[in-house]
C-alpha cells in the first residue's frame, strides 16, 4: 500500500491517542511523598483493565509493567469516555515507569504519544527519532514521527514516515495516516479509500477505534461536500458506539449543512454535553445565528474561550483566533495567537489562522505571504481557499479572487454555515 500514487497525490496523518485534554488529572503522592502515584475518578476504579493495571504494579511495584498497562487503560478510556484528563494520570503513571527504568521501551513510547496528545510536537519529534535509533524497526515509532512530522509542517518527512509504517505494518493505524495526508493533499478519493480501509481493519473488539475511522471519513465526505454520505457514515459510526459524541457532532455538522438546522441544533448539544468540543460549539453558535437567535449564539461563541482555557493546550488555539477574526472582535490578540501558533508549528492550518488574522488586521501583504504558505498542498480545504480568495478580493486582482472563491464554493458551500454566505456575497460583488 504505498503512500505516493502513480499521479503523484500524497497524503497526512493521525493518531487515535492525539486528543486535546479538557482538564487536568489527577495525582496523590505516595506514602514516601516522593514519585506520583496515579490516580483517576474513583467511579473508574472498578474497571477491570485499572484492576488488572494495579494488581500487576501491587505485585511488581518496582517494575515499570504495571505502570505502563495502567496508562494504556487511561489513554484508551479518555478515547471512549472523553474524559481527557485521564491523559494526565496516563502521563503521572509514565513518570513512574520512567523513573523506575529511563530506558524501558513501553513507556517511552507512550511518553511520545502522549507529547502528541497535549500538542507538544516538537518534543514529539525529538523523542521520535530518538525511538527510531533504537527501534529502527519499530512500525508505531514511524507514527510517532508521521504524527509529529505532518503537525509541525514536515510534509515530505511525514510522508517517507507513512509510507515506512506501512511497508513494517499495514493496518488501521497506518491506513489512518496515510488517509489523512491523501486529505491535505487535496486527494479526496484517495483519501476516502484509505478511510474506508481503516476502518475494515480496525479491531473489532475497539469500538470506539472503528467509529473514530468511520468519523474520520464522514468528515472527508463533509470537506467535499458529499453531505448525505457524511450523514450516512456518521450514522454507520453511531451504530457501532452508540452517542459517540464525534459522530453526534458531525452528524449535526452534515444536518447543518442540509439545512436542517433545528435538528442539527439538537444533535450538537447533546455532543456538547457529553463532551465540550470548540468546533461543534462554533457552530451550534453558527446555527443558532442563522435561526435568528443572537443571543443564544453568542453563548456559544462566549464558552468557545472557556473550553480552550480548559484544553490546557496553550499553543494550539488558533480555531479560537479564526472565530474572533470571523467576527471581528479581539483582533489584535487574535493575530497574537497566530502568530504565536505560527512561530511553533509550520503546517497550513496554522499559516491559514495567520494569513486571515492578518487580512482582518489589514496587513494585506503579508496576509497574501502566509495564504500561499497555507496553499502549497493543494489542499481541497475550502475554508482555506476562501480566505486566500478575500486576501486576493482585497489587493484587486478579481480573476484569483473568483478562482478560489468559486472552488471554494464548489468543493463545499457549506464550509462554513456564516462565512459561506459571504463568500457568494463576495462572488457577486466580483461579478
Amino acid at each position: 500500500m504505498k503512500t505516493k500514487k502513480a499521479t503523484g497525490s500524497i497524503f497526512s496523518a493521525f493518531c487515535l491517542v492525539m486528543i486535546a485534554v479538557t482538564y487536568s488529572g489527577c495525582v496523590r503522592e505516595s506514602a514516601k511523598g516522593s514519585s506520583p502515584d496515579p490516580v483517576i475518578a474513583t467511579a473508574s476504579e472498578s474497571d477491570p483493565l485499572v484492576r488488572s493495571a494495579r494488581a500487576m504494579i501491587d505485585k511488581m511495584p518496582d517494575s515499570p509493567a504495571g505502570y505502563t498497562k495502567l496508562a494504556a487503560v487511561y489513554i484508551r478510556k479518555a478515547r471512549e469516555t472523553g474524559d481527557f484528563g485521564l491523559n494526565r494520570s496516563a502521563e503521572a503513571s509514565v513518570a513512574r515507569a520512567l523513573e523506575i527504568s529511563a530506558g524501558d521501551a513501553g513507556a517511552r513510547k507512550l511518553q511520545a504519544s502522549l507529547h502528541l496528545t497535549f500538542h507538544r510536537f516538537a518534543e514529539a519529534l525529538e523523542a521520535g527519532k530518538n525511538l527510531q535509533r533504537d527501534f529502527p524497526n519499530d512500525s508505531f515509532v514511524y507514527g510517532v514521527l508521521t504524527d509529529a512530522n505532518a503537525e509541525l509542517g514536515n510534509y515530505e518527512e511525514a510522508v517517507d514516515n507513512a509510507q515506512k509504517m506501512v511497508d513494517l505494518r499495514p493496518g488501521t493505524s497506518s491506513y489512518a495516516r496515510v488517509a489523512h495526508l491523501r486529505s491535505l493533499h487535496g486527494d479526496n478519493p484517495g483519501a476516502v479509500e484509505m478511510f474506508r480501509l481503516s476502518a475494515r481493519t480496525a479491531d473489532p473488539t475497539d469500538k470506539e477505534a472503528q467509529s473514530w475511522c468511520l468519523v474520520q471519513l464522514g468528515d472527508e465526505h463533509w470537506k467535499n461536500g458529499k453531505f448525505q454520505d457524511a450523514e450516512n457514515t456518521y450514522d454507520e459510526a453511531l451504530q457501532i458506539f452508540p452517542n459517540y459524541h464525534l459522530a453526534l457532532a458531525g452528524k449535526g455538522r452534515a444536518l447543518a449543512a442540509r439545512g436542517d438546522l433545528n435538528a442539527a441544533a439538537a444533535l450538537l448539544s447533546d455532543a456538547n454535553d457529553r463532551v465540550p468540543n470548540v468546533e461543534a460549539t462554533i457552530l451550534l453558535g453558527d446555527v443558532y445565528a442563522k435561526l435568528g437567535n443572537a443571543e443564544r449564539a453568542q453563548r456559544q461563541y462566549d464558552l468557545v474561550q472557556v473550553i480552550e482555557q480548559k484544553l490546557g493546550v496553550s499553543n494550539d488555539q488558533k480555531r479560537l483566533a479564526i472565530l474572533w477574526a470571523d467576527r471581528d472582535t479581539n483582533l489584535d490578540e487574535a493575530l497574537s495567537i497566530a502568530r504565536r501558533e505560527h512561530d511553533n508549528r509550520k503546517d497550513i492550518l496554522a499559516a491559514d489562522a495567520l494569513a486571515w488574522t492578518l487580512y482582518k488586521k489589514g496587513l494585506i501583504p503579508d496576509a497574501k505571504v502566509a495564504a500561499a504558505e497555507a496553499l502549497r498542498l493543494d489542499s481541497n480545504d475550502a475554508k482555506i481557499l476562501y480566505h486566500a480568495g478575500m486576501i486576493e478580493k482585497s489587493l484587486g486582482n478579481r480573476n484569483q479572487a473568483k478562482r478560489l472563491l468559486e472552488k471554494a464554493l464548489k468543493t463545499n458551500p457549506a464550509f462554513d454555515l456564516l462565512q459561506a454566505d459571504n463568500a457568494r456575497n463576495a462572488l457577486a460583488e466580483l461579478g
